[in-house]
């Protein structure tokens, strides 16, 4: 749990339980005595700075997957370079996913570095107007391995979300590490007072994938965090010479678009498999300047536009109520 200290006993209820302090548990524990005065249940200060923090941004994009390896960071990657390419626009990409930081690598910034300046954390640019943030920056070498539990990881985001110059922005787009972890717990308790759009959800086609991606779509809906919609990622695998579409990993269930039909949420639509986008992620380059015209960046372009006017609705809606 997120609100578990590191030096609490084992079995530890959590200091905004209503039992911290006083179960058998705590019995010996050195932060019994604060858990049991009700200190520890009042809301993190920090909540309040994030949300001063961000009041510059405009739109905050969650992009969850609840299975690795489905390619939500290089999804999260090139929706930054999509939303980055209307020069007009501030685009900021965060990566949170602490353990795993992929990030760097796919938008060319490995061996980059933060710089401290006055008025915090400077985010590293990979144009004028798309920054970028993620531990990989912080590390010594792309190989270290960070060996971290929950508390020292959601102190990490919160640095990253209160500490990071990012002025101001159109689009933040936060990259997340699979599944509904701490991390996931943190990002959604930290921006409670923004206004975040919502979350994307990235699945591919078979059951594997779905069935954890149905755990993420409930997670979703116990904290209140609006969905946008799921993305199809590696929806069959277009032949360059024949054009015909081959399904590498079939949808035995119906795939994407039979479970959003079920669970009533939108399909943004369907990314086709194509090796050169794995490729242009290797070298650090968007794919949309690599084969602008391919099956794949049409489908990424119509599901960026989706995102921009679920954006701007939600925009209109709320300026509508107030």
């Amino acid at each position: 749990m997120s609100d578990v200290p590191d030096n609490a006993n084992e079995h530890c209820p959590g200091t905004t339980s209503e039992q911290a302090g006083k179960t058998s548990s705590c019995q010996g524990c050195p932060n019994q005595k604060l858990c049991a005065s009700g200190a520890t249940k009042a809301p993190d200060p920090a909540i309040a700075e994030i949300g001063l923090k961000l009041s510059t941004v405009t739109h905050k994009i969650l992009v969850l997957s609840g299975k690795g390896g489905v390619g939500k960071s290089t999804f999260s990657a090139h929706l930054a370079h999509a939303l980055a390419s209307d020069s007009t626009k501030e685009v900021a990409l965060l990566d949170v996913d602490i353990c795993g930081p992929s990030i760097p690598r796919i938008m060319g910034l490995e061996g980059e570095q933060v710089h401290q300046s006055g008025s915090g954390w400077s985010p590293v640019y990979v144009e004028d107007n798309l920054a970028v943030m993620s531990i990989g920056f912080l590390l010594s070498s792309p190989d270290d391995a960070v060996i971290w539990r929950g508390p020292k990881k959601n102190g990490m985001i919160k640095q990253f979300l209160r500490d990071v110059d990012w002025g101001e922005l159109d689009y933040l787009i936060v990259d997340t590490p699979p599944g509904t972890s701490d991390e996931h717990l943190s990002i959604v308790q930290y921006l409670s007072s923004t206004h975040v759009d919502g979350a994307v959800i990235i699945t591919t086609p078979q059951e594997v994938s779905l069935q954890d991606v149905r755990k993420e779509i409930r997670f979703c809906q116990k904290v209140k965090l609006p969905i946008i919609g799921v993305v199809e990622n590696m929806s069959g695998f277009v032949c360059p010479k024949c054009k015909n579409t081959s399904q590498i990993f079939p949808p035995t269930s119906g795939g994407a678009e039979r479970m959003c039909a079920d669970l009533n949420l939108p399909l943004l639509g369907k990314i086709p498999l194509d090796p050169r986008i794995a490729r242009s992620c290797d070298e650090g380059k968007s794919f949309f300047n690599v084969v602008p015209d391919s099956p794949a960046a049409k489908a990424y372009q119509s599901i960026v536009q989706s995102i921009q006017d679920y954006c701007s609705n939600h925009v209109t809606e709320e300026q509508s109520t107030t």
